[in-house]
């Protein structure tokens, strides 16, 4: 237990110092003392903060504040889905963009973007409920047709079923572009998968969705290690596999159209953050899924610091570096499986 209080403080901490981090470092830089003040004067009004220059206090507050936690946000969210996919299919491979689930919550978010598309009442959080549901209908059409070719459901048809649909939503996708006029820069530059020029009003679309999909698989934790065993070993301890297995598919459909909603399609966070977790502190979900949240986010926001400044002041999107990391990544852990298995 002491090695996992070790791990929640480790992961805070990297956590606190990447926030600042971001916050921080760009064309102009900001003392960390300063970002300190500005969050605690925005937090607590009654606190001044007249020794602080006010042009740190629009660049923290307006500009990179909003970024870096929104950044924080979709890498937790695209992390504990992944660890909950892989929990829930027993296997490492399985994460959103694998199984499909990121392409639909794009091929909704385009739609919505291409046909304008706002209903009323809900306004703003019309493209994150359209991605969230093209996301349900994905996940739930990949398994329909998985068991129609395996009726054992065996995880490789799963995964296979997931990266065919992946590639026809993504010929889908092309489709719309083809067709797109005045808004095809800005459909091609959130399909990259980007945090910038975001502001609150995006982190305030994604943080109820977050919260209620992360509160969902945290009560599930139980549950995932139950099923980790096989779902006919869950059946015997009680688990009510059918309606469990449901239950964590639509809290990790909830978190993965989110974030693909507020910052277009970001792979392999969702594969790699919870294989390195699981192979540090094991896993147990209970632990898994809150450290996989910690360690996602503060990868994110590293991530986005990279994309950021690597080539400044040009900026690359923060799906190439999440690329340029996880695809090597997959391959080893994708090898050493096969390996494995043939051993």
């Amino acid at each position: 237990m002491k090695s996992k209080s070790f791990a929640y403080i480790i992961l805070i901490f990297i956590g606190g110092l990447a926030v600042l981090a971001g916050t921080s470092i760009g064309t102009v830089s900001v003392p960390f003392l300063d970002i300190i003040k500005i969050i605690i004067s925005k937090a607590i009004p009654s606190v001044s903060i007249d020794s602080v220059d006010s042009m740190y206090v629009n660049i923290v507050w307006n500009i990179r504040l909003p970024r870096v936690l929104l950044a924080g946000f979709v890498g937790a969210s695209l992390a504990i889905a992944g660890a909950s996919f892989q929990g829930l299919l027993r296997n490492p491979l399985a994460d959103p963009y694998t199984l499909g689930v990121s392409s639909g919550a794009s091929v909704g978010a385009v739609v919505t973007i291409f046909f304008g598309l706002s209903f009323p009442i809900i306004g703003s959080f019309t493209l994150p409920l359209l991605s969230i549901v093209a996301s349900f209908i994905t996940i739930f059409v990949v398994l329909y047709f998985a068991k129609r070719i395996d009726r054992a459901m065996r995880v490789e048809t799963i995964i296979l079923t997931g990266v065919i649909f992946s590639s026809f939503l993504g010929a889908l996708i092309s489709l719309m572009i083809a067709l797109t006029g005045e808004e095809l820069r800005q459909i091609i530059g959130w399909l990259l998968g980007s945090v910038s020029m975001r502001g609150w009003d995006h982190v305030k679309i994604i943080v109820p969705f977050f919260l209620i999909g992360s509160i969902l698989l945290l009560v599930h934790a139980k549950e995932l290690n139950a099923m980790s065993f096989g779902e006919d070993q869950a059946k015997h301890i009680g688990v009510d596999v059918e309606r469990k297995k449901m239950n964590i598919l639509i809290a990790g459909s909830i978190l993965t159209g989110a974030a693909v909603a507020v910052s277009g399609t970001i792979g392999f966070v969702g594969l790699v953050i919870p294989h390195f977790v699981r192979l540090l502190w094991g896993p147990n979900h209970i632990h898994l899924l809150p450290l996989s949240t910690l360690a996602g986010g503060s990868f994110l926001i590293l991530a986005d610091l990279v994309s950021r400044t690597i080539i400044s002041p040009s900026e690359l999107p923060i799906g190439v570096i999440t690329a340029l990391i996880g695809a090597p990544i997959f391959a080893v852990i994708l090898m050493k499986s096969r390996m494995e298995r043939s051993g």
